[in-house]
């Protein structure tokens, strides 16, 4: 099993152990204010590997890479103006920029699944300060089964992969709760690849202009996030739900009267106030909540979609999504 360290009790010591894992090329459980991430070294192809492996990712599905700071990243990445105006204005926080690779890039291709671009973050809090500790970017997807529920604790990590790793590092819940915002800026266009827990609008009072959408799933999988079918439970999802059907748990949003409530296996609230950034916050680990019951389905009532409300309905969609 794993062994976990409280970053907050033993901040050095998850430093110098959480180091000396990732130079042995092994992948650490680490906490980030989005979701907890399965981090190994970038730059190291075995390394790489074993991400992938541990999370039975497709290799076709690129990493996100993870920086101490902006000027890191200048390191690896080219800044376009409005690039670096995003990163200036978020940094540290829940964006990822996709940019073009430096030719001298050290990231490996095998994080970049061969693309010529890489989708770059820098992480609040911890993350950051072990990147610059370690002096090397970390690639580091959602540390959870691929296409399966993303973790937001440490228990959530160990629940799932603690079999396959040996460190985690725990600093309790993850405070956004969602995997970050992903734009790529082309041609002076702001294209929202993945939304995330940085809201549109936000990105959009930054850049002075509109983000893109795409009004329809493209083959390419340009960033993390992309696949139709993603975060899903064991059960069933069902969106808009306005009543409740034989073995379901019911997740609700703002508190709304939904016939048949009494009848659900269990009913949970993402936020009784209807506050999107309480609901983020909660998703994902009152999925794998109402996942642990049993129930065949999770049925969910409405939830806006704006604000951080398009994230949530991003991760519900493709939750929700056939599967293979």
């Amino acid at each position: 099993m794993a062994r976990h360290i409280d970053i907050l009790e033993h901040p050095q010591t998850a430093i110098e152990v959480a180091t000396a894992t990732l130079a042995e090329g092994l992948p650490i459980g680490l906490p980030t204010e989005t979701v907890y991430g399965l981090a190994a070294d970038a730059t190291n192809p075995a390394a790489i590997t074993r991400i992938y492996e541990t999370k039975g990712r497709p290799r076709f599905n690129p990493l996100i890479c993870h920086m101490s700071d902006l000027a890191m990243a200048e390191r690896y990445a080219v800044f376009d103006p409005i690039s670096r105006k995003l990163a200036e204005a978020f940094w540290p926080g829940p964006l990822t920029l996709v940019l073009p690779l430096r030719s001298d890039s050290g990231i490996h291709p095998l994080a970049t699944a061969g693309l010529d671009t890489v989708g770059i973050r820098v992480p609040q809090g911890f993350a950051g300060e072990l990147i610059r500790a370690f002096g090397r970017p970390l690639a580091a997807p959602s540390a959870n089964t691929s296409g399966k529920i993303s973790a937001t604790s440490a228990d959530h990590v160990d629940d799932d992969l603690g079999e396959r790793i040996t460190l985690i590092l725990d600093a309790g819940a993850s405070v956004v709760g969602v995997e970050s915002t992903i734009v790529k800026v082309e041609d002076g266009e702001i294209r929202l690849l993945r939304p995330g827990g940085l809201a549109a609008s936000e990105i959009e009072r930054v850049a002075g202009k509109a983000l893109k959408r795409s009004k329809k799933a493209s083959a390419a999988i340009e960033a993390p996030g992309m696949m139709a079918s993603h975060y899903a439970p064991g059960a069933a999802v069902r969106l808009d739900a306005t009543d409740v059907l034989a073995n379901e748990v019911l997740i609700r949003f703002g508190a709304p009267d939904i016939a048949g409530s009494e009848k659900a296996v269990a009913v949970l609230d993402l936020s009784t106030a209807g506050d999107l950034s309480e609901a983020a916050a909660n998703l994902f680990d009152f999925m794998k909540r109402a996942d642990a019951t049993g129930a065949a389905t999770i049925a969910f009532s409405h939830i806006p979609d704006e604000g951080l409300g398009e994230a949530i309905n991003d991760r519900l969609r493709r939750a929700a999504a056939p599967r293979e």
